[in-house]
């Protein structure tokens, strides 16, 4: 934990997705401090006419190289996700030439009861983790 689904204009390869997923499992873990077992990404790739990523009115265009990232995660501190916000950027931009322009970042936060990692057990509220 945490769960990151990233969405991406299809097309990339093997190699590339793995490098995108190490990438911001590094970042993961360094920002949240979560083991480096604690792993859980989904790639959905699409078409490009199925994504529509704008900007808010910021100003800025993206390119076919855009990566929409979203964590479902047990509550972090706001200094937690602006460090993880950074080291993803900072991270893919470096190993995976994606500019920061293309790189949307969603959290969604939830509690201990929302989580089974396997066994139909609750594990953060039977204590096993």
């Amino acid at each position: 934990m945490p769960l990151i689904r990233f969405d991406l204009i299809e097309g990339r390869t093997e190699n590339e997705l793995k490098q995108l997923l190490d990438v911001s499992h590094r970042a993961v873990v360094k920002a949240f401090g979560v083991p480096e077992r604690d792993r859980y990404q989904i790639v959905t790739q699409h078409p490009a006419n199925e994504l529509i990523i704008e900007d808010t009115g910021l100003g800025f265009e993206r390119s076919r190289n855009v990566v929409i990232v979203s964590v479902t995660s047990t509550q972090r501190s706001d200094k937690q996700k602006k460090d993880f916000y950074h080291l993803l950027v900072q991270g893919l931009g470096e190993e995976c030439g994606i500019e920061p322009n293309d790189i949307m970042i969603s959290m969604v936060t939830n509690g201990a009861a929302d989580w089974s990692f396997g066994f139909g057990e609750a594990q953060f509220l039977t204590g096993k983790l």
